[in-house]
């Protein structure tokens, strides 16, 4: 769906934030510089004025104008970078080129860590755990008389901090089932796209550097993905419930 990226644009800010905060009490970083705190004053005032605007509108003009602001920022971001790299100087395409080729030599080095990922990520599917899960939640939601809606975007939410991949078949599978622009669909695109494969990092990036030391890292990535997939929920029921 085109009309998920303002939703995206503020769960995203709320993660961002939350692993920003919690990397800073980890680190004893103090986050009352007055330079940082303009930056996060500056995108929170962004942010909640986006927030706000579109709050105050109707279901119908809440997704009619989120698609088009969408659209247009995803273009004007293109538009932007190329410029900026004209303005520099700089042969987009070429620049391409040699990223693509980087990518290519990053692939190859991180395939053993990828298939050892993959094949946990099949156990976990195969065995069943994840369905029994969703319809243990399902049930108790139901008995609490609480919207258990987003229940069928889970499985995204799961599935994203294990592997992009993989969550980015289960929000195929959501759409294919529920449809594109159902709510289920919609939810688990705004998961997809706000919250980061914390596992898949520690185990493809860090393992390939040989960094072991992660215990904080992993603390701090599935905070942030925790409060995105909160924020992904609420957004979602704002926006499109």
């Amino acid at each position: 769906p085109t009309d998920v990226f303002i939703p995206i644009l503020i769960a995203t800010y709320a993660s961002t934030m939350a692993g920003l905060i919690a990397v800073a009490s980890v680190q004893r970083i103090k986050l009352y510089d007055p330079v940082i705190l303009s930056y996060l004053a500056g995108f929170s005032v962004i942010i909640l004025s986006i927030l706000l605007y579109f709050s105050q509108l109707d279901q119908i003009s809440m997704q009619r104008q989120s698609s088009l602001a969408s659209n247009f920022i995803i273009f004007a971001l293109i538009i932007l970078f190329m410029a900026g790299a004209l303005k520099r100087g700089i042969n987009v395409y070429e620049s391409f080129i040699e990223g693509a080729k980087d990518g290519f030599q990053t692939a190859i080095m991180i395939i053993p860590y990828l298939v050892a990922m993959l094949v946990a990520i099949g156990v976990f599917r195969a065995s069943g755990a994840l369905e029994i899960f969703l319809e243990l939640m399902r049930s108790t939601l139901t008995n609490l008389s609480i919207d258990n809606r987003f229940v069928d975007a889970l499985p995204t939410a799961f599935m994203k901090p294990l592997s992009g991949s993989g969550a980015r078949a289960m929000m195929v599978e959501t759409m294919q089932i529920h449809g594109a622009d159902s709510f289920a669909g919609r939810l688990a695109s705004i998961v997809q796209g706000s919250t980061e494969t914390t596992f898949y990092v520690l185990a493809v990036y860090f393992g390939s550097v040989g960094i072991k030391k992660a215990r904080h890292a992993v603390a701090c990535g599935l905070f942030a993905d925790f409060i995105g997939i909160v924020a992904a929920i609420l957004i979602g029921y704002l926006f499109f419930a």
